[in-house]
């Protein structure tokens, strides 16, 4: 608190290069790599494919965490760690059905409904965040874990089906939930 006669102090806004902002960028400096192990041939190119995976997922996961216990959250990363999360997940699964590995149809739905939440989150950014559901994370564990048993170089065909199906319904029922919200929030500041 200021004293009589002084001028109060104003909050400073972090800096854009911080350690939250770092891994953002880190994570979409890694798609190119994972991409390029991905489509390359034999278990070696699938197992660096998958520790890039999941280096980037980690990433995922920490940026957000940092950004809110040390206040480093700013403009850029708003908007740059939805991107990050798209490129990385959209670049998986467009490659996955590249490859023959799994349905277009599949990729097609979870990609649509990942660019219309981020066109929406650009839609209401101006009149407030609309925070990450519990389903929201479950969505993204579930994507992220349907991935990575679709990359890894020996193939569990059952299991990852079964999880892509609990991904693909969480996906889409979030999806919803988050429409209907975005035009909560849209409405109760008109």
């Amino acid at each position: 608190m200021s004293q009589p006669g002084t001028t109060p102090e104003v909050p400073r806004s972090p800096s854009v290069v911080n350690v939250a902002n770092g891994l953002t960028v880190l994570r979409l400096a890694i798609v190119p790599v994972f991409v390029f192990f991905l489509v390359a041939d034999g278990t070696g190119g699938r197992s660096v494919a998958f520790v890039a995976f999941a280096l980037a997922s980690v990433t995922d996961l920490l940026d957000g965490e940092l950004a809110r216990r040390r206040s480093l959250i700013t403009d850029f990363g708003k908007i740059a760690d939805p991107i990050a999360d798209k490129a990385l997940t959209g670049s998986a699964l467009i490659t996955l059905s590249y490859l023959g590995e799994l349905s277009w149809w599949v990729t097609a739905i979870i990609v649509f409904r990942e660019l219309t939440v981020t066109g929406l989150r650009f839609w209401v950014i101006r009149h407030g965040v609309i925070a990450a559901s519990r389903g929201g994370k479950a969505k993204t564990m579930l994507q992220v874990i349907a991935i990575s048993l679709y990359i890894l170089p020996w193939h569990v065909v059952v299991l990852r089906e079964v999880v892509m199906g609990a991904a693909l319904v969480v996906t889409v029922v979030t999806g919803i939930d988050y429409v209907v919200r975005a035009m909560r929030l849209r409405r109760a500041v008109q």
